[in-house]
């Protein structure tokens, strides 16, 4: 303290003891599963043969054409392309790929400044340790159907100019979102719904690497039912359940993920009274589950179950369409649910009546 006084620094002697840090490490976080297990090669994309095949032979001869992945979430369209970028350029994939994805705003102003800048770029076709590689980058475009259409065309010119030194591959869901001038100078690959199983081997053998114990395949189904084929989102359900619940079940599945239990569609679909409808709604709604999960449930129930008519399961399947799209633009969930109730009722009062 007296040395403070006269220097306005603290001395050595003053100075807090930190040696009851030093013995103590930092535990590290778990690794998501998704980034831990994303394929290395494109031999390890699940359940995409002809895509796999396709590129096998690009990267056979070096060379790439412009590339546009499109198809549904969890099919391996960036792990295909990330994949097949570490195998062309190794150990500088880091310098010769550009990758924009989502969470980036991709407005015009990217597009003439980021990713021109990038393609303008020219490179050589031997790495630094000598050995060969392609004589141009990659730029990856992942969710491109959010894009302006201002931008796909600030892109398009960007495409026609700098192909000889770069190489675009653009990622998206809805292909019909893309400009008919960009799709017609990429080869189009669509990445099919993943075979049923195929992601039950593909999550076995990831919970084998973990140690995790799933039984006899049960809760592997549930994860696939549940998650409709996404192999990400059901490995993301799989490692939340485990983490969170400490063991896999399918019931902890339904609850992360958050399903609504088929005790309560079944329950909706039996409702006979506006009572009834009341107290489901009010219970419904307490329990904080999604009117929009329940909507999507009740279709794929109503389209299977045999105790209604045809003429009930049009009533019921037009009305949902009805509230789904309310929902979408804002709507009340209490109002919609008590809606379509009130088709529910009338339609189980007079199971062969158009309501």
């Amino acid at each position: 303290m007296q040395a403070f006084l006269k220097t306005g620094k603290i001395s050595a002697s003053d100075k807090p003891s930190s040696s009851g840090l030093k013995g103590s490490t930092k535990k590290k976080p778990p690794a998501p599963w998704v980034e831990k297990y994303r394929p290395k090669t494109i031999d390890d994309i699940v359940d995409q043969g002809e895509v796999v095949q396709v590129l096998r032979e690009c990267l056979s001869g070096g060379d790439l054409p412009h590339l546009l992945f499109y198809g549904p979430p969890g099919t391996g369209k960036t792990s295909a392309i990330l994949a097949a970028a570490r195998q062309l350029f190794g150990d500088i994939t880091r310098d010769r790929v550009l990758e924009l994805n989502a969470s980036d705003e991709r407005g015009i102003q990217v597009i003439r400044d980021k990713v021109k800048t990038f393609a303008q770029l020219t490179v050589s076709s031997t790495r630094p340790d000598g050995r060969p590689c392609p004589p141009y980058k990659l730029v990856i475009l992942d969710e491109a159907d959010s894009m302006t259409t201002a931008a796909q065309a600030a892109l398009r010119r960007t495409m026609e100019r700098e192909t000889r030194t770069t190489r675009f591959c653009l990622i998206c869901n809805y292909v019909s979102r893309i400009i008919p001038p960009i799709t017609s100078r990429c080869s189009k690959f669509r990445f099919k719904p993943l075979a049923r199983e195929n992601v039950i081997k593909r999550l076995r053998e990831i919970c084998a690497a973990e140690g995790v114990d799933v039984g006899e395949g049960e809760v592997l189904h549930q994860a696939v039912d549940t998650c409709e084929g996404d192999l990400r989102r059901a490995l993301t359900a799989l490692q939340c359940c485990q983490r969170l619940l400490g063991k896999i079940t399918a019931d902890g599945l339904v609850e992360v993920t958050g399903l609504v239990p088929d005790k309560l569609v079944n329950e909706f679909l039996g409702i006979k009274n506006y009572s009834e409808l009341e107290q489901f709604v009010e219970k419904f709604l307490m329990e904080a589950y999604s009117a929009s999960q329940l909507l999507e449930q009740l279709s794929a129930t109503v389209v299977i179950a045999g105790h209604l008519t045809n003429t009930q399961k049009c009533s019921i399947s037009e009305k949902i369409a009805v509230c789904s799209h309310r929902l979408l633009d804002g709507g009340a969930e209490v109002m919609q649910l008590t809606d379509l109730g009130c088709t529910v009722i009338m339609a189980n009062n007079n199971p062969n009546k158009m309501v």
